[in-house]
């Protein structure tokens, strides 16, 4: 089964192009990005050694889909996608922070509550709440972008105090961001999900802030099956999730953490293919659509072919 895992185009009018964790993004004439959702899966800040099928393209409908369904209560850099696997928009100047948004306790914010912690990034947290405990009000705990290796927690106080975000644009991605949270929240609760933490990146172009990359895909966000969740939560049992938990959860059990020293175990095609499996069944189940998989061997001629047909148009 064909995978993308990196990509070398040229496309017209190309100045670089940047290699992420799981995106490859080209900068078109410092003017326009082309992002290509590889299939590439990372965990712990680490590139996993195999490809997962589909996932590229899970990802990127997804976020197209989420992109169109928030553009009207928050600008977006989205202008097309021409390819099941690529989204091409605006090049705007991205912050050098993430806003990450939680409606629940669980995940790492759990992990470091049950080790006693009872602030995190300057939010403070009440005692005596349960994992998976939905927040009285969902709390903003950013990070700061890393270029390579983790992103650090940051505090709202830390980032004004450091000059790395001004107040008047720091307001606006904490209103923009609870306003998408809101939505996001809305469009999965129709679905039966609850929509349980997410990322979202922001960048700044002509004086205006634009939502950028991706939002509410498994990758970036948690999602918790609606149904028996409340069961599941007064029994102290695991929710189930749709989210990349499940491969996190898989790499802690054969003693994976990304940490020195520890090696990745072997991914074989069978696991590879329950991984997109999942990654399928929660496009389905968020979109509440079929999953067509694009089963074009020649992946890299496709993109190729409708990127530089992309960008004949949007020049005219």
């Amino acid at each position: 089964m064909a995978t993308l895992s990196n990509t070398d185009f040229n496309f017209p009018g190309q100045k670089s192009v940047y290699h992420g964790k799981v995106r490859e993004v080209y900068n078109i004439n410092d003017d326009i990005l082309v992002m290509i959702a590889s299939d590439r899966i990372s965990a712990f800040d680490v590139i996993l050694p195999k490809g997962i099928p589909y996932k590229g393209q899970v990802l990127n409908q997804i976020a197209a889909k989420f992109l169109d369904a928030t553009a009207d209560i928050v600008p977006n850099w989205k202008l097309a996608t021409p390819d099941p696997m690529v989204t091409v928009g605006l090049k705007c100047e991205g912050f050098r922070v993430e806003m990450i948004i939680r409606g629940y306790l669980t995940g790492s914010a759990w992990r470091e509550y049950q080790a006693g912690c009872r602030e995190l990034c300057g939010v403070k947290l009440p005692d005596g709440m349960r994992e998976n405990e939905r927040f009285p009000e969902p709390i903003i705990t950013p990070t700061t972008k890393a270029d390579e290796g983790h992103d650090e927690n940051i505090s709202r106080e830390e980032i004004l105090a450091q000059g790395i975000v001004s107040k008047e644009d720091y307001e606006v991605m904490e209103q923009y961001t609870r306003a998408l949270f809101a939505r996001g929240s809305e469009i999965a609760a129709e679905k039966g999900l609850i929509l349980v933490d997410t990322k979202y990146e922001f960048g700044k172009r002509d004086g205006k802030v634009y939502l950028i990359d991706e939002i509410h895909t498994p990758d970036s966000s948690r999602y918790f099956y609606a149904d028996g969740y409340q069961e599941r939560f007064e029994k102290g049992e695991a929710q189930k999730q749709l989210s990349k938990e499940f491969v996190r959860q898989w790499l802690i059990e054969n003693n994976f953490m990304g940490k020195p020293g520890q090696v990745v175990p072997e991914m074989t095609d069978e696991y590879c293919e329950s991984v997109s499996q999942r990654y399928i069944e929660l496009y389905e189940h968020i979109t509440g659509e079929k999953f067509i998989k694009d089963e074009d061997p020649n992946l890299s001629q496709r993109i190729e072919k409708n990127v530089v047909e992309c960008l004949k148009k949007l020049k005219k």
